[in-house]
């Protein structure tokens, strides 16, 4: 039985190397000269290591504004990953305790709804958006897809699980609507919330068709926008390609690895869904 235990942990280990060498070969490559990078037999060792490809990225301001990039991907993120939880606790509450005509119907076409491929809202949402004049604009990419029916469908499964006798008790005290999702549900559901909330920033920080088809300016680009710019028409720089690719990636680890505890006990407790 321990034998097994340690081949398990042995195929773990080699499977996990396999899907972190793609990261480490990214930094080491964003910390290469060019004639390093393309030297073969190539070299896996970390050696004579430099930062001059970020300078590279850095030391045009106009043709590559990284840190305007960075903050433009950053309040999408931020401000996407907020109001869709927001939206999604109300409507989420709404399913799982309110009492209204043809609740569940809703409920179920909502569920049809997520087999439909993203790719066709693409078209509708475009439109809508151009209508409203908020092309080349950070609102394009914050409000199209506020009303995520994964998210709704992942809140909803946890608040039915939450025993109706803890608002029943905060009803009785006088607790209205708001203060019962505030101070009863919203906590007891903080973990799902914290994977919900993680799992849109990444969406939206990681996005490049939708932002690269909405944002025209230089300056209004997000961060995987813009880092395509710097692969060259007909010769590409590897080096400063990776430093930026670096930007993108760094942001999105450092989250995950702060909240890691609580994406996996959120996965672990919305593991038992219910009707």
């Amino acid at each position: 039985m321990r034998r097994r235990g340690f081949g398990i942990n042995i195929v773990a280990l080699l499977i996990s190397l396999i899907f972190l060498f793609p990261l480490y070969w990214t930094f080491l490559t964003a910390f290469r000269t060019e004639a390093q990078i393309l030297a073969w037999p190539p070299d896996f060792l970390p050696r004579n290591l430099t930062t001059s490809n970020f300078k590279e990225v850095l030391s045009h301001p106009h043709d590559t504004p990284v840190f305007r990039w960075f903050l433009n991907s950053v309040i999408a993120a931020v401000s996407y990953a907020s109001l869709s939880v927001f939206v999604g606790i109300l409507a989420a509450f709404a399913l799982a305790r309110l009492k209204f005509r043809f609740r569940d119907t809703y409920f179920k076409l909502m569920l049809v709804s997520m087999a439909v491929p993203g790719m066709i809202h693409f078209l509708p949402n475009y439109t809508t958006v151009e209508a409203f004049g908020w092309t080349d604009s950070l609102i394009a990419i914050i409000v199209p897809g506020l009303a995520s029916t994964f998210g709704i469908f992942l809140l909803r499964q946890f608040f039915i699980s939450i025993p109706r006798e803890i608002e029943e008790a905060s009803i009785i005290d006088g607790a209205n609507i708001r203060q019962r999702i505030l101070y009863i549900i919203a906590p007891l559901a903080k973990e799902s919330i914290i994977i919900l909330w993680v799992m849109n920033f990444m969406s939206n920080w990681n996005d490049y068709l939708w932002a690269l088809v909405v944002l025209y300016s230089p300056e209004k680009r997000t961060m995987p926008v813009g880092i395509s710019t710097l692969q060259g028409k007909y010769v590409t720089q590897y080096g400063p390609l990776m430093a930026g690719a670096l930007f993108v990636a760094v942001p999105s680890i450092l989250i995950f690895l702060l909240v890691q505890r609580y994406y996996i006990k959120g996965i672990d407790i919305s593991g038992g869904v219910k009707e």
